[in-house]
């Protein structure tokens, strides 16, 4: 099943908030859209359109597998469709991932929610996770981010 709930931005670009067989998440969207907007103006970015998608493990294993050729679960995947400084782009979130890192990392499950929607923006910035060094970067700007909530 696919529910939907969108937040308008200025000049009538989107943040949406999808999900397909999981619930949706306990989240303010209107608090979580105007924050984000913070965050991107922050960077220097505007919102073009932009598309959170909540799902199981199961269901980011086949995305990752199908148009990454990964064959691993993560916690999120992010396509970038960034056009010079407008953000847009789909963020999947695998909220059995999210669950579990708080879990293990013995961090509150709502913060580590924030934690995930945040970094998928960061990434569409131009902040990366993989490269020597950039794990730190990365982890800072979302520090930053989660400061301004």
């Amino acid at each position: 099943m696919f529910r939907l709930t969108a937040c308008l931005t200025k000049r009538n670009k989107m943040i949406t908030y999808n999900a397909y067989s999981e619930a949706m998440p306990q989240i303010n969207t209107a608090t979580v859209t105007a924050w984000i907007q913070r965050v991107a103006e922050k960077h220097g970015k505007r919102i073009g359109n932009v598309n959170y998608i909540f799902c199981t493990d199961e269901e980011i294993l086949d995305v990752n597998r199908k148009y990454l050729q990964h064959d691993y679960y993560t916690d999120i995947i992010t396509f970038d469709y960034c056009a010079h400084n407008i953000l847009s782009g789909d963020i999947y979130i695998s909220l059995d991932t999210v669950a579990s890192n708080a879990e293990e990392f013995a961090k509150n499950p709502d913060e580590e929610l924030h934690r995930v929607l945040i970094h998928g923006i960061l990434h569409l910035v131009g902040i990366n996770d993989k490269g020597p060094g950039e794990r730190e970067i990365m982890e800072r700007a979302e520090d930053e981010a989660l400061a301004m909530r």
